[in-house]
């Protein structure tokens, strides 16, 4: 096991991502506009009263590594299990496709990626959120139908995340060429990749397996709301 990779959401966000996040030296949160995660230094003693006072009434988080009471000022809204996976796959040095018909996200592209993202879900994504990391889509007559990119980082190991597809662009390869870009280059650059799937979405997580991906562990994981 690796401690790092034990507890990612608080190292990426007392690390990397310290920019980008507000809180203490006991809990974090991703500042408003970036995904709505928090981290804790202590999973077994979660410390919601410290990052109270950094969030507002009515704001949703996603948590994890943590179960048992939720405390007073908090609402338990979902509760479930992922898989944190890492890659165990080798990449070619050579790509005979490149990067031909991906398109690099940036701020110009925020809007239509956090509206891919609210109508497929993959996970936490906020307006800001291609600013952690890099990001690639597919357009279809300037529509974004697909895109893959980069979240939470700390020491080698680096996130793929936001990977999703519009409805009427599936069955493509779309998010896999993707997927596949980014391991490419984090692997290239000397990184480990890793991503989550829930536990529920067994096509998904068979999906990362035969891409090359291991379950490294499988952690609780819930959405609580700030009272």
């Amino acid at each position: 096991m690796n401690p790092i990779l034990d507890n990612i959401l608080w190292h990426a966000l007392s690390g990397p991502h310290a920019k980008y996040s507000v809180g203490t030296d006991s809990v974090r949160r991703y500042a408003p506009g970036f995904s709505p995660i928090i981290g804790f230094a202590d999973m077994a003693q979660p410390d919601l009263a410290a990052i109270k006072p950094f969030c507002k009434a009515g704001e949703h988080f996603y948590c994890a590594g943590w179960t048992g009471v939720v405390p007073a000022g908090w609402r338990l809204e979902a509760e479930s299990s992922m898989f944190r996976m890492l890659w165990a796959g080798g990449v070619s040095a050579d790509d005979p496709r490149g990067d031909a018909g991906l398109v690099p996200l940036s701020a110009g592209h925020a809007e239509a990626a956090l509206a891919l993202a609210t109508l497929t879900n993959p996970g936490p994504f906020g307006l800001r959120t291609l600013e952690l990391g890099e990001y690639l889509g597919c357009f279809d007559g300037g529509q974004l139908v697909a895109m893959a990119g980069e979240r939470m980082q700390a020491d080698r190991f680096h996130e793929i995340s936001g990977v999703c597809t519009h409805p009427d662009f599936q069955a493509r390869g779309l998010a896999k060429r993707l997927t596949l870009t980014m391991i490419r280059r984090q692997v290239l650059r000397g990184e480990t990749p890793f991503l989550h799937v829930m536990s529920a979405n067994a096509a998904a997580h068979g999906m990362y397996q035969r891409m090359g991906f291991e379950d490294y562990l499988e952690v609780p994981v819930r959405v609580i709301a700030r009272l």
